[in-house]
């Protein structure tokens, strides 16, 4: 018999996971990128471990900061912050807690700073500050998105005042980039507290946490002491913070890169898109009213609410060639009734925003049956700004029977929320394109619908208030509804006439929820072609040409010579054949 001779376990092989506890080896953990196999727990990683899996290979090169008065205030606990400094830069190789380099994400140039919780628990001093912000100048000077990768447990007591001037300094180099149109992007690690939480870890165009990390302004030991209060279980966690709207979306480490190389892409400049302008196979868009098939409006309202029709989330996933949902209004909540993110349509980046209904009971109560609260229209906004940042069209879609009218609604400023969200869109210098998928109720449906071209799918409908709403109030009877959607001309045929749309959708027969995928097409072809006669106009002429259509409405052509008369056909290059 032979008798393996097997080389002893030295106990260093083998650790505690810092989150369950449990033994694991600990070669098995650092192949893992330091998540633990047993509860997934994501562990510490340094600045140069970061760096290594997050850039592509070689590509990482030293972004070089002024040098910073290493001991301001001459400050001695019990031991002197020099010495303090000396062991620290000893103990890690760093000279101080962040490193910033430039590098390639998927080819893309980037530039990266990443904080290293070893060097005094990655806290913000004046030599931190000053390498964010030469990581903030070097991403401007490239046109480069800037990701900031934070671990700290806040400002550095050690250097004072000095330190708290830290934060300013890094959100005054962040704003530059917000004013040249440079992506940013955080990535929360465990923990991130104090003066870099309520700085460049949470002031950036995109937040995104690791499963579990830790974010607050004051932390559990602190809030403890000030007021005594204890905190909840999961409380400042990655979770808690989706769920109240103040981060993006959550990634496990294992697929950051792939989820930041993502993001990052849609910075880059795509060719005009032509593939689908012309859009064989797919009907084009009826800009004539007399060219609509004419249809019973209460029939068109019915027919708008079929829970087959497809939804928003039909249309990101079948009309766009991908899709990253951001979440978070970053004020208190996230709303499931409105979906938004980055997405590319014939690979040009885009920014959507739409309502979300569902086909199930269980996906209209998921999604509040597609009635956005104030977090859903702020949630919009948020990503209509980002929009505006980067230089990308938006496009919205519209299938809601109006704003939630709820008591937590009101309590947080619903009319607010709206009447920003109309200004807002009134004012973005990027080109709007908005399509009435199913019902567009009331001003609900309008924060959405502020575009420079309105597609209205044909068995859609839109109106100032719900037919059974209208017959309630003006003929006190709901059973007038059918009358009161023919009063009201809600069909596609009418808001064409009206000029309230620019052009109709075609739908396959019998209706979108007949052929869901053959609907999802023609959107898609209606939506390309649109975008591809907008882009071709500057910001200004959007400008100019976006508030000559809304000043419009409702008054007599002959008044405003330089206008458009609702429903007047043009010479409009979105609609080359109208």
């Amino acid at each position: 018999m032979t008798i393996l001779e097997t080389r002893p376990v030295a106990a260093s092989d083998w650790m505690r996971c810092p989150g369950c506890g449990d033994m694991i080896y600990r070669k098995r953990y650092d192949r893992g990128d330091r998540v633990c196999p047993e509860c997934d727990s994501h562990g510490p990683l340094t600045a140069d471990q970061r760096i290594a899996m997050l850039l592509d290979a070689g590509s990482a090169q030293a972004v070089v900061a002024a040098p910073t008065v290493p001991d301001p205030l001459r400050f001695s606990d019990t031991r002197d912050y020099p010495e303090r400094l000396a062991d620290a830069r000893r103990r890690t190789g760093m000279p101080d807690a962040a490193r910033c380099v430039r590098g390639r994400m998927g080819g893309v140039p980037v530039v990266l700073a990443v904080l290293d919780f070893r060097f005094f628990g990655g806290s913000l001093g004046a030599a931190v500050g000053e390498a964010v912000t030469a990581a903030a100048e070097a991403a401007l000077a490239d046109r480069a998105p800037l990701i900031i990768v934070s671990a700290s447990g806040g400002a550095r007591m050690q250097e004072g005042i000095l330190a708290l001037m830290q934060m300013a300094k890094t959100s005054q180099a962040l704003q530059r980039l917000d004013e040249a149109g440079v992506l940013t992007v955080s990535v929360v690690t465990d923990p991130t507290y104090g003066g870099v939480a309520a700085s460049f870890a949470t002031s950036t165009d995109i937040i995104v946490a690791e499963p579990g990390a830790r974010l607050g302004f004051a932390g559990p030991r602190v809030i403890a002491q000030t007021i005594g209060e204890t905190l909840p279980d999961g409380f400042q966690t990655a979770e808690f913070l989706l769920e109240h709207g103040f981060i993006d979306f959550i990634c496990h480490r294992n697929s950051l890169r792939d989820r930041l190389t993502r993001l990052v892409a849609m910075t880059v400049p795509e060719p005009t898109m032509s593939g689908h302008s012309d859009a064989p196979g797919q009907p084009a868009p009826v800009t004539d009213p007399d060219a609509v098939p004419e249809r019973d409006p209460w029939e068109c309202v019915r027919a708008a609410r079929e829970l087959g029709r497809p939804s928003t989330v039909d249309y990101l996933s079948g009309a766009f060639d991908e899709f990253i949902e951001l979440h978070g209004d970053r004020l208190a909540a996230d709303c499931p009734a409105l979906i938004a993110g980055l997405a590319r349509l014939d690979g040009t980046p885009v920014v959507v925003a739409g309502t979300q209904k569902g086909h199930t009971a269980a996906e209209l109560s998921r999604h509040n049956y597609g009635m956005p609260t104030p977090a859903g229209y702020r949630k919009a906004a948020r990503v209509a700004r980002l929009a505006g940042k980067l230089g990308l069209p938006v496009i919205t879609l519209i299938d809601t029977a109006g704003a939630y009218p709820g008591v937590a609604a009101e309590e947080r400023g619903q009319a607010v929320a709206i009447a920003e969200s109309l200004k807002l869109f009134a004012g973005l210098p990027v080109p709007i394109v908005a399509v009435i998928t199913g019902e567009g109720g009331s001003g609900g449906a309008l924060a959405l619908g502020v575009a420079d071209r309105v597609l209205v799918c044909e068995n859609s409908v839109y109106s100032v208030i719900s037919p059974e709403g209208c017959a309630s109030i003006l003929w006190k009877d709901a059973a007038a509804a059918p009358r009161a959607a023919r009063a009201l001309q809600v069909d596609s045929g009418s808001l064409l006439r009206l000029g309230v749309a620019d052009a109709v959708v075609p739908e396959p027969p019998g209706g979108a929820h007949r052929d869901p995928v053959a609907m999802v097409g023609r959107v898609r072809a209606a939506i390309a072609r649109t975008l591809a006669g907008l882009r071709e106009l500057s910001p200004d002429e959007l400008s100019t040409a976006r508030y000559r259509r809304f000043r419009a409405f409702g008054r007599i052509a002959a008044e405003q010579p330089d206008a458009v008369s609702p429903g007047t056909p043009t010479d409009d290059p979105t609609f080359p054949d109208a």
